[in-house]
């Protein structure tokens, strides 16, 4: 993994980009609920009214273009990073994040960020194991209600050292820039986890162009249920 890219300074860019980033997928994350014995997982976002038709539907996103990727995004994690076990007593999972990331309690789970990366952990209430035909016929379609210019990429099952799961892979916006309103094309990776009636939702994002393949292989695979 290449990290020869002039890292910014953390500062700003971490307290003000990040949370504004991971502030989508965690909406989605803490509306994921199973609306059949199917395992679909339809999702909420923030300023959905809080009556029950509206709990159970996702709220649209208005549309708008994909923003264009950076040339050198900020955010490649360094070789030299150091990962510390995280324990989610709530979630009953066990995962490895890198040392010193800001870290944000959400309703269902856990955010930790840093520049344009973010990991979030939280619990997704399902009545059956995730397959990739729920995941396209609904937690796709809630992803792209859900979020600005939802791009799908794959769809997959794949097998963690930990656990099984389902794979997806897809672009968004993310959310402006609290200060200025710029936004970044962000690349996600979201696996989901059942086990015994418990569901998990692992999703890892970062800047469209950053390498952060071997970061995220360690962290995906470090999942263990706890």
């Amino acid at each position: 993994m290449a990290n020869s890219r002039t890292m910014p300074p953390r500062g700003r860019l971490s307290r003000v980009i990040a949370p504004t980033a991971a502030s989508a997928i965690v909406a989605i994350l803490a509306g994921c609920a199973s609306a059949s014995s199917t395992g679909s997982h339809p999702a909420t976002t923030p300023g959905a009214k809080k009556s029950s038709t509206a709990s159970r539907q996702p709220a649209i996103v208005k549309s708008q273009a994909p923003v264009s990727a950076e040339h050198n995004p900020p955010g490649d994690i360094p070789d030299a990073t150091v990962y510390v076990a995280y324990r989610a007593p709530a979630i009953h999972a066990l995962i490895k994040v890198p040392e010193g990331w800001a870290r944000q309690q959400t309703v269902a789970g856990v955010t930790f960020s840093s520049n344009l990366n973010s990991i979030t952990i939280a619990a997704a209430p399902m009545k059956s194991a995730p397959t990739v035909a729920t995941a396209r016929s609904t937690t796709v379609p809630s992803l792209s209600h859900a979020t600005m210019a939802f791009r799908l990429r794959s769809v997959r099952l794949v097998t963690l050292t930990g656990a099984p799961a389902v794979e997806i892979v897809y672009q968004v916006n993310s959310q402006p820039n609290a200060v200025t309103g710029r936004q970044y094309r962000l690349v996600v990776e979201r696996f989901e986890f059942y086990r015994a009636g418990r569901g998990v939702v692992l999703t890892l994002s970062s800047a469209v162009g950053s390498d952060n393949v071997d970061p995220w292989r360690i962290v995906s695979e470090s999942f263990r249920w706890a």
